[in-house]
């Protein structure tokens, strides 16, 4: 039993996650499905009746049912993982990256899968937990909307169907990333 918790708690290798990835999405493609977790949100608010008020939101929302499924399965996993399948080991950092997160204010970076100092209900209520979280969530909404879709949409199937969007799309996101990681997160830290 230890041996399979081990092996399903590290890292596929390139050559197995990516073959699957692309059956996953050969599949879809031949079903007529795109793969994304932003629509998840359209969807529930199509269930809720947005409908009604909106024309966004009016759409047969009982087919993306298998996509919620999914956003599902995404939040199960998550929980399984991070109940049964973290073995409590330091996790292996460089020292830069150690130096750098010390140079943060993060003490003992590695020693959790999170940094305590900024994913705690004591670091949210401070400014700096506000405005990442709700400076941030905005943004995020504001991107997935704006570029019509998330980056799991775009990279994986946007991509994979060689749509030019979603190329433009992954670089933004690419380019966004390095920005905020070089030039805003170190002052928010």
């Amino acid at each position: 039993m230890n041996e399979v918790i081990e092996f399903i708690s590290q890292p596929w290798p390139w050559y197995v996650a990516g073959p699957m990835i692309a059956i996953v999405m050969f599949s879809m493609r031949l079903f007529g499905k795109q793969f994304g977790i932003s629509s998840n949100l359209r969807t529930m608010c199509s269930i809720l009746g947005a409908g009604k008020n909106c024309e966004f939101f009016d759409f047969n929302w009982k087919d993306q049912l298998w996509n919620l499924v999914f956003a599902t399965g995404l939040v199960l996993g998550g929980i399984v993982a991070s109940q049964f399948l973290i073995s409590g080991d330091a996790i292996a950092l460089s020292t830069e990256t150690v130096f750098e997160l010390e140079s943060y204010g993060i003490e003992n970076p590695g020693n959790s899968l999170v940094p305590i100092e900024l994913f705690s209900i004591e670091s949210l209520l401070t400014l700096k937990g506000l405005i990442m979280l709700v400076f941030g969530g905005f943004l995020v909404g504001f991107g997935t909307r704006y570029a019509g879709g998330c980056t799991s949409g775009h990279a994986i199937s946007g991509l994979s169907e060689l749509q030019l969007p979603s190329l433009i799309a992954v670089i933004g996101f690419f380019i966004g990333g390095l920005v905020v990681t070089y030039f805003v997160l170190p002052y928010l830290l």
